[in-house]
């Protein structure tokens, strides 16, 4: 076998490179990561040499990417949380756990996530006198994959589609969407009266929608679902929250398209009333999310192990999960 010529790269450069990536300068890098502005600029200089390629346009003392440091950059970061993930071996199972950066989507981060944690941690946060460490953010679908792709969280559980290539998307669960109107300010009423009648997609044309802001997955689903028979919102609301719809839809400021797992409560207690039509197809696919670069610690692989056996609801129940291959 060949023997494989030293490696000229460090991963102090490109922990230095990723820095000056972040910062756009070698002075505000320097003080991120603790360097002397002369030795951040001289590992700039001999990655570049080492290279044989610029990786910065240099506009007086900024530092902006090129194409090729623009293209180095998702590797290099890779590289860097990989090193990292390797220090993190020395560790116990339970600090690993301590560690586990998850991010979901809205709907999920307010209604599911509280319980799939209780499920993961069991009795671990009662036990012991250890540091809790964990981070858990709640965004908009965009903002997670985003974050993802930036090694800034280890896993997330999305509602909507992931449209970042370099993330591997998993199918977990089915959420129901369900169109709501306030019980008792209705703005729209099923041809003829009946109980069971169906209301025309003709007249939910008419009807005033509040919408969550673009980059939800709850608005591309909804957008993806509605769309095709509206052809348009001609008057619409948008609102950063679930929770802030669904109270606005009470007081009977307009019609709403919500995950089941949102209203369920309101619709228990008579506040919200739900529109029946005959749309079909009002669901829609939650998923969690890792970067394919991503080595798996032992914490993170037992985290998706649950995701893979178990499926919360809003009432409590747990169901068996679907398997699914990652694409």
């Amino acid at each position: 076998m060949p023997i494989a010529p030293p490696l000229k790269l460090t991963l102090r450069q490109l922990q230095i490179f990723c820095a000056v990536a972040r910062a756009g300068s070698t002075i505000a890098a320097g003080d991120a990561i603790a360097l002397s502005q002369s030795a951040t600029s001289a590992a700039v200089n001999e990655l570049e040499r080492v290279l044989a390629l610029p990786l910065f346009d240099r506009i007086g003392k900024r530092l902006l990417l090129n194409e090729n440091g623009r293209a180095l950059l998702p590797r290099a970061e890779a590289l860097i949380q990989g090193a990292m993930d390797l220090e993190q071996l020395a560790y116990s199972e339970s600090l690993q756990m301590q560690e586990l950066r998850i991010g979901a989507s809205t709907t999920i981060g307010t209604y599911l996530l509280p319980r799939v944690l209780s499920q993961f941690l069991g009795g671990q946060m009662q036990r012991g006198a250890d540091p809790w460490r964990s981070a858990v953010v709640v965004g908009n679908t965009a903002a997670i994959c985003e974050s993802l792709a930036r090694f800034e969280l280890d896993i997330g559980l999305i509602e909507g589609p992931c449209h970042i290539p370099a993330l591997a998307v998993t199918p977990w669960l089915v959420d129901e969407l369900v169109i709501v109107q306030s019980a008792n300010k209705p703005l729209v009423h099923a041809d003829g009266g009946k109980p069971d009648a169906r209301v025309q997609p003709k007249a939910l044309r008419s009807l005033t929608w509040l919408l969550r802001e673009p980059g939800s997955g709850t608005r591309e689903a909804v957008d993806a679902l509605l769309l095709p028979h509206l052809k348009t919102y001609r008057r619409s609301i948008g609102l950063g929250s679930s929770e802030a719809i669904k109270h606005a839809v009470i007081e009977g400021l307009g019609v709403a398209c919500l995950s089941r797992w949102v209203v369920r409560d309101l619709l228990e207690a008579g506040e919200l009333a739900e529109v029946h039509t005959n749309l079909r197809g009002l669901t829609r696919e939650c998923n969690w999310v890792v970067h394919r670069d991503k080595q798996p610690t032992a914490a993170l692989q037992r985290f998706i192990d649950q995701l893979l056996t178990t499926k919360p609801t809003a009432s409590g129940e747990r169901l068996s999960a679907r398997r699914s291959t990652s694409r």
